[in-house]
């Protein structure tokens, strides 16, 4: 699908999420300190940068496990409609889980996850997302913890893409449509 033609302003510098990063690690840390293993749960794609760098500041036993779903394909809107491409390859019942999410907009992909894994009873369950628009919400349900709250704008950098583009980004970016 060819994109439309796009600018990208620097919404959120990389030395700024690093920063987030390591000061939300430190809270998971805190509500997990006395877990035996964390079972860290990426939300694919979007979330592979932020997964990555937050298991690195956790100084907790980990382990890191994928679920890949999607409601927007190569649209900027989402179509409300969740798909679960990739499951779990691990066991969570009984077990202390962290689902990882790049951003929550609409909410209906966070809230279909944590219903899914809810039903696999793990010991506790909690989330986390870099980036959250409120003012987009059609369901509720609100992250346990959040990087950044941020505007109705469309983003990328830092793992999340536009059509599979500028998820190598250092930095969150808004993207700015240009008039034909």
């Amino acid at each position: 699908m060819p994109t439309r033609p796009y600018v990208i302003d620097e919404m959120i510098s990389a030395k700024t999420i690093a920063a987030r990063v390591e000061a939300l690690a430190k809270e998971i840390h805190d509500t997990f300190r006395d877990t035996d293993k964390l079972v860290v749960v990426g939300l694919l794609r979007g979330s592979f940068v932020f997964i990555a760098d937050m298991v690195r500041e956790l100084d907790l036993p980990v382990e890191v496990d994928f679920i890949e779903a999607t409601s927007y394909g190569d649209s900027t809107e989402s179509s409300r409609e969740v798909r679960i491409l990739k499951d779990l390859r691990g066991e969570i019942h009984g077990r202390d889980v962290l689902v990882v999410e790049d951003i929550v907009d609409t909410g209906y992909t966070l809230q279909h996850v944590v219903g899914l894994l809810r039903a696999r009873a793990p010991k506790r369950l909690k989330t986390v997302a870099l980036l959250d628009k409120p003012t987009r919400r059609e369901v509720d349900i609100k992250a346990d913890w959040t990087g950044f709250e941020i505007p109705d704008e469309f983003v990328v950098g830092y793992g999340i893409d536009y059509a599979q583009r500028n998820r190598n980004l250092p930095f969150i970016g808004a993207v700015r449509f240009l008039e034909p």
